[in-house]
């Protein structure tokens, strides 16, 4: 770390409280996937793919890197996705030994669905994260 910095109280009330909204949406958000059928993870790596920016597909480096998950994890994962009709496996148009993976219609349709239903919590969490600076730089 370049320079240090010394908490005070307010910061660490303020870390507390970003940590607990932060748990909040996750705990909300595993609800939501549960309800639909899919696991968190899941729901992340459809999210990504839909998400991504500039196209609509990754490679699986790239989504074990938005996931920050190993690669052969993030494989195991698109296997289960796969097997969901969710995703789908392309070689790649330019670089035919790279694989792009693409969501399927119906990962298209479950992934918007489930965002949806995160909005109100996304919404509530935004408003409660305006937070002053946490620290003072020693």
């Amino acid at each position: 770390m370049d320079q240090e910095y010394r908490l005070d109280k307010h910061a660490f009330e303020c870390l507390s409280q970003f940590r607990y909204q932060l748990r909040c949406f996750l705990r909300h958000s595993e609800d939501i996937c549960r309800r639909y059928g899919l696991t968190p993870l899941q729901y992340q790596l459809l999210l990504h793919l839909q998400g991504f920016r500039g196209r609509n597909w990754a490679t699986v480096g790239e989504l074990a890197d938005r996931l920050q998950s190993k690669h052969h994890g993030t494989v195991a994962l698109i296997n289960r996705c796969e097997q969901l009709e969710l995703v789908e496996r392309c070689q790649g148009r330019e670089d035919r030994r790279q694989i792009e993976v693409h969501l399927t219609a119906k990962g298209a349709e479950l992934v918007s669905q489930i965002a949806a239903e995160h909005q109100p919590e996304l919404q509530l969490l935004q408003k409660d994260m305006a937070f002053p600076a946490w620290g003072s730089k020693a």
